[in-house]
């Protein structure tokens, strides 16, 4: 059967589809923001950690009102969307290309009586559904690197946004200066040839008429993060029998090991991006 998505997405919508990945975000990720975790201290509970970045990147964003109209792409289980509706009383369009997470998304949606405040739609970044500036604020945390064809969805981010609108986002990234190969092992294991990186997304905002407003640089937290994911999985071993597979969890440990060696060999980047669509 015939896909709307590029290969790579298609991919990253597979995997996060997979009763074990669903799984293993739930109950080990923190089940309501399963993004990288901005950590006071290295024991911190990954769901505080991860609440946390969603805190910054708002202050970030500010000021959000409740005629503020935000897209978040890549929501995931749409924790950030509920936040910012709870918070600001703002109406929040989730795209997210897994289906599982979605359904998650719905139900916790419903629970928290926000059905009024957040459209949670099944679809691609590269192809966002909705209407030239139509959107005051563009939301993304740790998703954009499982495009295949980023330039694109920045593209499609700057048309969607009005003049003025702002892009917060993170996402995992290389070095702007790193050596050719070192991170084969990392992208292999997500099925990724590149990452992005400061640069990239610097030049690329600049080249569909977004400024840069602020960017926050906070590698440091990528690999306490990893590790820390690491740290739970293991120990949470024996309660997950029968939601993750065996093999699943130790390809994992496998993986988030890759990612803290190369963020510590200072390989890797991560951070709080802010771009303006420029209004001339």
């Amino acid at each position: 059967m015939s896909t709307p998505y590029s290969e790579v997405v298609e991919t990253a919508r597979n995997y996060y589809n997979s009763e074990d990945a669903d799984n293993f975000y739930f109950h080990v990720w923190g089940g309501e923001d399963i993004h990288i975790g901005i950590y006071q201290h290295a024991e911190e509970a990954i769901a505080t950690a991860s609440r946390r970045t969603v805190e910054r990147m708002a202050a970030v964003a500010a000021p959000i009102t409740p005629e503020t109209r935000v897209l978040d792409i890549g929501s995931g289980f749409g924790g950030a969307a509920r936040y910012l509706a709870a918070t600001f009383g703002c109406t929040v369009t989730c795209l997210n290309l897994s289906e599982k997470e979605n359904a998650r998304n719905r139900a916790m949606r419903r629970e928290q009586g926000l059905e009024d405040r957040i459209d949670v739609r099944d679809g691609s970044f590269e192809s966002i559904p909705l209407a030239d500036a139509s959107v005051d604020l563009v939301w993304s945390q740790d998703a954009i690197l499982h495009s295949g064809e980023r330039e694109r969805v920045i593209a499609e981010v700057a048309r969607v946004l009005r003049p003025g609108g702002r892009f917060v986002f993170t996402d995992p990234m290389q070095a702007d200066d790193c050596p050719s190969g070192v991170l084969k092992p990392v992208l292999e294991r997500i099925h990724l040839s590149t990452l992005g990186s400061f640069r990239f997304y610097r030049t690329t905002a600049l080249d569909n008429g977004l400024e840069e407003v602020e960017i926050i640089d906070l590698t440091e937290q990528l690999a306490v993060h990893y590790s820390r994911v690491g740290e739970v999985l293991e120990r949470s071993r024996e309660q997950l029998a029968g939601k993750i597979s065996a093999n699943y969890a130790a390809r994992m440990q496998e993986g988030l090991a890759r990612w803290v060696d190369a963020g510590r060999a200072g390989y890797l980047r991560w951070g709080i991006m802010h771009f303006r669509k420029r209004t001339d």
